[in-house]
């Protein structure tokens, strides 16, 4: 029988590349050949893919054209562009390397394709060429379903893009009646009318996947079992694999944690960690939004105020493209006063995230809740401050603070007042509360991704759906 030839297609942003080049790992170390297909753009920005082509000799790299010029920002501000760009230029390039691929006589024909769950056109690809395709979700399972309830909530009227009552309680989406306020919805967040193409396009991208051989959840069961339970029946076969970074850690042991790469798209500073070393127990709040959530310089400095007012100690990434319209947050800050910051805070550009959350000296993760950072934090049992900014992560905090109950959330403010208040709730005040939580879940996620848990029983099951 042949090897079987899996190609993983993510989207190309750090959230999506990241979990699904720990799948691609798993599928190798299971004996797969993987082809991991990227932007140029994206390829270039990650580093040290020899050492992991050398770990992994199934493991291949191959990237496509995103169809934009070198110089473009490719952020969220440009997201629909770039998303129409990969639509028209990368859907023909996946088929010419597909049809490649299978003329090779040294490698068996692309048996599956794994395509992200926005890049739907993989999957009329997949279907001209009649390949397997399973899509792989990026998002939480929360956070999909509330996509898929979609219909029903415009039925019940629920859609009323406007400022006016946003603070109410959404009742259509059943298993998170009571949790979610009009203004957490995903589809939400900036829109005016249904016809907005950002809505439009989440929308069709969910109603597509329907149409793939399965769906891959990078969640495990007894986090989102309720809304799991009301997916399952209206998707096709359903493979929750997650914590992956924690299954990728169980499954490939010291190999993992001596990697030199962890599909970061960014050089981390390993120097914070000789910090972490110095500083009291469970003492240090660590601050990131994220690879793509930008600040206005006031924004900035209330926060940087309410961290400094809290007297607790801090661990800052602080991008060097995260102020809106300036390009260095360094002079911001250099014109407030010191406070005494140089004792207790640290500003870097980009940190070691799950090596940070995993360190005794970190207390608590003020952060915007994108699906990586929430469940990083999750197993590492470090409870979160959420401060969502994109529509993904506004139903991301909302399960964190009303579901879950594994952190705070700031709901939408972060004057220096309530940034103050609420880092001294997550680090004293609540502390107790939240950590019984903190300590339950971080327990499930682990035993999710050890030997016979649901996770690693999922992975099982999908290898075996890949071999046939």
């Amino acid at each position: 029988m042949r090897q079987p030839h899996v190609l993983v297609l993510p989207f190309p942003a750090q959230g999506h590349i990241k979990p699904m080049l720990c799948l691609a790992e798993l599928l190798c170390q299971a004996g797969l050949r993987v082809t991991f297909l990227n932007t140029h753009h994206s390829h270039r920005r990650l580093n040290n893919l020899q050492d992991l082509s050398t770990r992994f000799p199934t493991l291949h790299f191959e990237s496509v054209s995103d169809g934009l010029p070198e110089d473009h920002p490719r952020n969220l501000v440009h997201f629909m562009h770039l998303v129409h760009s990969i639509k028209n230029v990368t859907k023909p390039l996946l088929r010419d390397l597909l049809t490649s691929l299978s003329l090779k006589t040294d490698i068996p024909p692309v048996s599956c394709i794994i395509a992200d769950g926005i890049l739907s056109f993989a999957i009329d690809v997949a279907e001209e060429l009649q390949i397997k395709v399973i899509i792989f979700r990026t998002i939480s399972s929360c956070c999909l379903w509330s996509y898929l309830c979609v219909p029903k909530l415009i039925q019940q009227g629920e859609l009323q893009f406007s400022d006016s009552d946003m603070g109410q309680k959404v009742s259509s989406v059943p298993e998170m009646k009571g949790s979610l306020r009009l203004h957490d919805r995903p589809y939400s967040f900036g829109l005016k009318q249904l016809e907005d193409p950002n809505f439009q396009f989440f929308v069709s991208e969910t109603q597509a996947m329907t149409r793939a051989s399965a769906v891959i959840f990078n969640t495990f069961d007894s986090l989102e079992a309720p809304v799991l339970s009301q997916m399952i029946p209206l998707l096709p076969k359903v493979y929750t694999i997650g914590p992956l970074h924690a299954l990728r850690k169980a499954r490939l042991g010291d190999l993992s944690q001596h990697s030199s790469f962890n599909g970061n798209l960014r050089e981390a500073d390993h120097n914070c960690i000789t910090w972490l070393d110095s500083q009291p127990l469970r003492s240090v709040v660590y601050v990131s939004f994220g690879s793509h959530v930008v600040l206005t310089s006031e924004e900035l400095l209330e926060f940087w105020h309410g961290l400094v007012n809290s007297g607790k100690r801090f661990l800052w990434v602080l991008r060097p493209d995260i102020i809106a319209g300036e390009k260095d947050h360094n002079q911001i800050i250099a014109r407030e006063p010191d406070l005494g910051t140089k004792e207790k805070g640290l500003l870097v550009d980009w940190a070691p995230q799950e090596e940070v959350l995993a360190h005794p000296s970190v207390g608590g993760f003020l952060t915007h809740c994108g699906w990586n950072s929430t469940l990083e934090s999750m197993v590492a049992g470090v409870p979160m401050l959420c401060w969502p900014k994109l529509p993904d992560q506004l139903v991301n905090s909302s399960c964190v603070s009303e579901v879950w109950k594994i952190g705070l959330d700031l709901k939408d403010m972060c004057d220096r007042s309530t940034v103050e208040k609420m880092v001294r709730a997550l680090m004293e005040d609540r502390r107790e509360e939240v950590m019984r939580s903190v300590d339950g879940i971080s327990k499930l996620a682990r035993e999710s991704v050890s030997h016979g848990g649901s996770s690693s029983s999922n992975l099982e099951m999908l290898i075996q759906e890949l071999e046939t």
